[in-house]
């Protein structure tokens, strides 16, 4: 007589795959973008300076991005110096917020007074900070990196932590056991264990760093960069081109967070926190 497990006969939900996903987002975006069409040029329900239609848009990324006349070419220098502004804010708020997460991980009553006063500070608007930068700093560049730091070490530092101190304790007990104290015990049992969870937290961290970037040049447009363009395109009431930018700060936005997702998907899976799709 065989007997039949319950689980056996349960049904399987199956994941899509990632080419079923994929075609989804496709038509999802052929969907818009008729829409759009049918919006502008179709059925003209706004005159293009107030909603421009995708072939206007598509005009002023080609020209910004590989145009050869003499006002072409500016938005290929804006994603370079943005690209730039954004890479070292981001790193440079890595490298400070690892260091305080540990500490802050380490001793309770730094936790317990620098940790409280991050998670009040993270919840102001990065673009809050942006008057106090320039009245410091002055209009420059030191002024957007003020920004992009700060609003990317708060959540490296409060996942650095957290993740530490969410450590099962039976690790921690076994890494005493095996020998390991203060800081062996934190860079071989503590940090590993801890590294999905601070994943989380630097992909977190780019999206805060990102927006707090584009906020910031916005206001301080100096040089060439993407909320310089927006701010060209709003005094020029050129909206095809502020379209533009948008999509460029979200395209880019978009692919830096699938690359951080994916890495965090392959540490998970070598974890045994996710299985393989």
């Amino acid at each position: 007589m065989t007997i039949t497990s319950p689980l056996d006969t349960a049904p399987t939900t199956r994941r899509p795959s990632r080419w079923r996903r994929l075609l989804w987002q496709l038509g999802g975006l052929a969907l818009l973008l008729a829409l759009w069409w049918l919006i502008t040029d179709g059925l003209h329900l706004y005159p293009p300076y107030v909603f421009p239609s995708p072939k206007a848009v598509w005009t002023e990324i080609s020209y910004g991005l590989w145009g050869s006349g003499p006002q072409d070419g500016k938005l290929l220098a804006a994603i370079g110096n943005s690209l730039r502004r954004v890479l070292i804010g981001y790193a440079s708020a890595v490298l400070l917020g690892g260091v305080v997460g540990l500490l802050m991980g380490g001793w309770r009553p730094l936790r317990d007074t620098v940790g409280a006063y991050l998670t009040g500070v993270q919840s102001v608007p990065s673009i809050a900070f942006v008057p106090f930068a320039i009245l410091f700093f002055g209009l420059n560049e030191r002024a957007v990196l003020f920004v992009v730091i700060l609003e990317g070490f708060i959540p490296v530092a409060l996942a650095v932590s957290g993740a530490l101190m969410n450590v099962p304790p039976a690790l921690r007990i076994a890494g005493r056991t095996l020998g390991a104290h203060g800081l062996s015990l934190t860079t071989g049992v503590l940090l590993p264990a801890s590294v999905p969870s601070i994943l989380t937290g630097l992909r977190t961290a780019w999206s805060f760093a990102w927006r707090a970037l584009v906020g910031g040049e916005l206001l301080v447009s100096a040089s060439a960069s993407l909320g310089a363009q927006l701010e060209v395109g709003r005094n020029t009431a050129n909206m095809a081109l502020v379209i533009a930018t948008i999509l460029i700060i979200g395209i880019i936005g978009g692919l830096f967070d699938a690359l951080l997702r994916a890495v965090e998907g392959r540490v998970r899976r070598d974890y045994g926190l996710e299985v393989a799709q």
